[in-house]
């Protein structure tokens, strides 16, 4: 398995797969506090059944080019992840999402693996449109969109009900020239 140096701090950027769904388990077990206040992928990864099936639909998901999963580790422990949710290579779209356990904040890990990504995106396969979609309050998630240089696009109001709560949804981009400015290429 390869892995991408994400610093001289022990971080690398690695996928993931079906055989390490244990591994993945025991990660979202000490992440789902955290990533269940916002996303319900905490709430549907809670044995190793639903952890072999989130690693497998993402293993169909590359193998049909229409998304990706990858983890993040710190000193070889999975802390976190990121993946294309949606990745259209024919229309040149993609989404990413993230997510990191509590005892891994504040390093900058997140916003490294989402350059990671992006930069892989736009300048290895041609994406032109690169989409961040987090919820309103979830303030955090949308302090990195803005380290990573994105725009907000817009709100979409009360989008999704998660936990009896309907949450307001924004939408953050980052179009190709602008990375491509961003970064110098």
């Amino acid at each position: 398995m390869f892995a991408v140096s994400l610093g001289d701090d022990g971080a690398e950027l690695c996928p993931l797969e079906v055989w390490q769904a244990e591994e993945l388990l025991a990660h979202m077990d000490r992440a789902r506090e955290l990533v269940d206040a916002w996303i319900p992928l905490a709430a549907s990864v809670t044995d190793l059944d639903s952890a072999r099936a989130l690693l497998q639909r993402y293993a169909e998901k590359q193998a049909a080019d229409t998304g990706r999963l990858y983890g993040i580790r710190l000193d070889g422990v999975l802390v976190g992840s990121v993946l294309f949710r949606i990745f259209d290579a024919e229309s040149g779209n993609c989404e990413i999402g993230v997510w990191l356990e509590p005892a891994a904040q504040g390093r900058g890990l997140i916003t490294r693996a989402a350059e990671r990504l992006i930069d892989w995106a736009v300048q290895m396969r041609g994406m032109h449109r690169v989409e961040w979609v987090a919820s309103a309050a979830n303030t955090r998630s949308i302090a990195v969109a803005k380290r990573l240089g994105m725009t907000r696009d817009g709100v979409m109001r009360q989008h999704y009900l998660h936990r009896g709560v309907r949450h307001d949804t924004e939408i953050w981009s980052v179009l190709a020239p602008e990375w491509r400015a961003r970064s110098g290429r």
